[in-house]
């Protein structure tokens, strides 16, 4: 999935090129890439499709030239997760009615990729077998109230649990608990299934996005595809596929698992997962002076002098015609910020 706008991680990503176009680690590859490659060990580059908004298809073949065009749905509209998952499910059952497939975020940090790619084959190694849906959980590292929790039943076999329920952002207190029981992983958002069993899953749980999808079969992967897409994709509703099926379904389950997971949604996530200096910083350039300045990210253009002095927790992002300097610890306020920037300057900066 790869139709995000990213608008926590303003005036980095914009509008025109999002977050998982740009290479947010300084590392030479954007996040798509980095997704992309991380699946090559698991499937080949022939059945990996990447699902965006149609405004980014050129983006996407310009990252990702080994797939072809068949390769990448665009989305007229941005309906949220579910309809997208469903396009994705009758697109490809179309293709292969006994495929199983895996839905990622292409904007993720995955550190340890070998263990990875082993719980996800486990995942699908149980998918291809039982009418299941499957989420990946991560092991919570501290009470973070940012995060979707799940909640294990008991294991039906070694590492893999019957899913309980689903809670969305609790509080502190709520997630302090959660932690203490250890009966809760964190909801990374990484589902694998089987195109039968998905599709059986909206049939009866999100009849209204089936309903609409299930028309366009005599078209996916041909040439009425877009036209289809373009007409009716619109009229789904507005929804995750969280709420649309994850929390209803009676047949979900989860591999918990540590492979250095971070969703990558903020700022502040960023500094985390980035290699610092001895006082905390990350400096995402190539030429800047940090004077007495502690736990601060600081990206700037290539060749731009940068002086810092007496900052601390800071958030300090130059885009060339934005410049933004904000306290980490407000770093949530960002996304609404724009909506700000759009009312008092138009669509320009965004």
């Amino acid at each position: 999935m790869a139709g995000g706008v990213g608008s926590r991680f303003w005036p980095g990503s914009r509008e025109a090129r999002p977050k998982q176009f740009l290479d947010m680690l300084g590392v030479g590859k954007s996040l798509l890439r980095l997704t992309f490659e991380r699946f090559l060990p698991l499937c080949p580059a022939s059945h990996i499709f990447i699902v965006t908004n149609a405004a980014y298809k050129d983006l996407v073949k310009s990252q990702i030239p080994e797939i072809d065009d068949n390769q990448i749905l665009c989305e007229p509209s941005r309906n949220n997760t579910a309809p997208c998952v469903a396009y994705t499910a009758f697109k490809l059952a179309a293709l292969d009615p006994d495929a199983n497939f895996v839905i990622a975020p292409s904007d993720h940090i995955v550190l340890k990729e070998q263990v990875f790619l082993e719980k996800m084959q486990q995942a699908l190694d149980y998918a291809s077998a039982h009418d299941a849906l499957l989420t990946l959980g991560i092991q919570p590292t501290r009470p973070d109230t940012g995060y979707g929790y799940i909640q294990k039943s008991e294991a039906v076999e070694d590492g893999l649990f019957k899913v309980e329920r689903f809670t969305e952002k609790p509080d502190l207190a709520t997630a302090q608990q959660f932690i203490a029981s250890g009966k809760y992983v964190w909801n990374a958002g990484i589902f694998i299934w089987s195109v039968r069993s998905i599709l059986s899953a909206y049939e009866q749980l999100s009849p209204d996005i089936f309903q609409i999808l299930q028309q366009g079969n005599a078209y996916y992967n041909g040439a009425g595809e877009q036209a289809f897409i373009d007409e009716h994709y619109p009229g789904t509703p507005n929804i995750s596929v969280d709420f649309a099926i994850m929390e209803k379904a009676q047949n979900v389950y989860t591999v918990p698992a540590d492979f250095g997971w971070s969703d990558l949604g903020t700022w502040a996530s960023l500094h985390l997962e980035c290699p610092h200096d001895g006082r905390g910083n990350v400096l995402q350039s190539d030429t800047v002076m940090a004077l007495d300045v502690d736990n601060c990210l600081v990206r700037s253009p290539k060749g731009k002098l940068v002086v810092l002095k007496d900052l601390n927790d800071y958030i300090v992002v130059d885009e060339g015609d934005v410049l933004l300097v904000y306290p980490k610890s407000k770093e949530q306020e960002i996304k609404q910020l724009t909506v700000a920037v759009k009312e008092r300057f138009g669509d320009t900066y965004l």
